[in-house]
């Protein structure tokens, strides 16, 4: 078994205000990106997958090869916005954005052929994250068996600006999952944390709710399921221009064919780049992981 991270690293950086996933966080500009493959390399990871936008895959490619070369096997896969060629009933869809998380990890389906980790670029999950998910991986994952690491909803907050968080409930003793509420527009309000609904009212959260960051563990089954749930989701949303098919979704309907999700609660620390103001406060971090030597200063050499 080959255990395989896969990088999702097609966003657009809307909110960002540039290309973040080349943007550098390290004292020699090393990436977000870079750490995390770091931390999965040392956890067991043999083999990286980046999913990219065609229009920066060129710089994207020489920047990580030069790099990764000779420490990691990798690969590079393009999501691309017009997919009429393998899907014709989008033939006179109209988009800007890609199609979402779940398109994104069915668009490498030639490339993965193992038990795998699914990770957004713009996210810094922990060492610990990746050795928990590993070991899940190489001792539990099956057709039948998935696993999510998540976290406490009050470390994945932005001083910047809100977020959308996926709050996981879950069984206490089987660790199991049982269903993911979306909520969107959560940020701080005095001493709690609220969402806002779409009546604008609103709700105060459970600042230790487990939340979901898109850290998944998948056995290679999940491409069949992607498959049978996109052809769906286009029947029903090839026309709209905003739709996502999102991998929460796949999940859910897979947990009806009898796939169990394992959680897994993380103690990390959690960082993002969701605004640009959020890079200084990964960098300072990064920082004093250097400090600590959970790093070495130059992160390759």
């Amino acid at each position: 078994m080959k255990p395989t991270l896969l990088i999702l690293a097609a966003g657009m950086g809307s909110r960002y205000g540039k290309l973040k996933q080349l943007d550098g966080v390290g004292p020699n500009d090393e990436t977000l990106i870079e750490y995390s493959i770091y931390d999965a390399i040392k956890a067991g990871i043999e083999k990286v997958v980046f999913v990219i936008r065609k229009e920066f895959s060129e710089p994207f490619e020489n920047y990580f090869e030069s790099r990764l070369q000779n420490k990691v096997e990798t690969s590079y896969v393009c999501q691309e916005v017009n997919i009429s060629n393998h899907y014709p009933q989008t033939h006179h869809t109209v988009r800007k954005k890609p199609w979402g998380t779940g398109h994104a990890i069915l668009c490498t389906r030639s490339e993965i052929s193992d038990p795998f980790i699914m990770i957004n670029a713009d996210d810094y999950y922990g060492s610990g994250s990746y050795l928990a998910m590993v070991k899940f991986l190489k001792e539990r994952c099956s057709p039948t068996d998935y696993a999510l690491c998540t976290y406490p909803l009050e470390q994945t907050l932005s001083d910047n600006g809100s977020v959308s968080r996926g709050v996981c409930h879950y069984h206490p003793e089987t660790m199991t999952l049982n269903t993911i509420s979306e909520h969107f527009k959560i940020s701080k309000k005095g001493q709690d944390i609220v969402s806002q609904k779409e009546n604008l009212t609103l709700e105060i959260l459970d600042k230790q709710s487990s939340v979901s960051m898109n850290f998944w563990g998948f056995h290679p089954s999940i491409f069949d399921t992607l498959e049978t749930e996109f052809e769906t989701f286009l029947s029903k949303n090839s026309n709209s221009p905003k739709a996502e098919f999102l991998i929460p979704e796949v999940v859910g309907s897979a947990m009806q064919k009898m796939v169990s999700v394992r959680v897994l609660p993380c103690k990390d620390m959690w960082y993002g780049l969701t605004y640009k103001e959020d890079k200084s406060v990964l960098s300072d971090f990064i920082e004093q992981k250097i400090g600590d030597k959970s790093y070495p200063s130059d992160l390759w050499f």
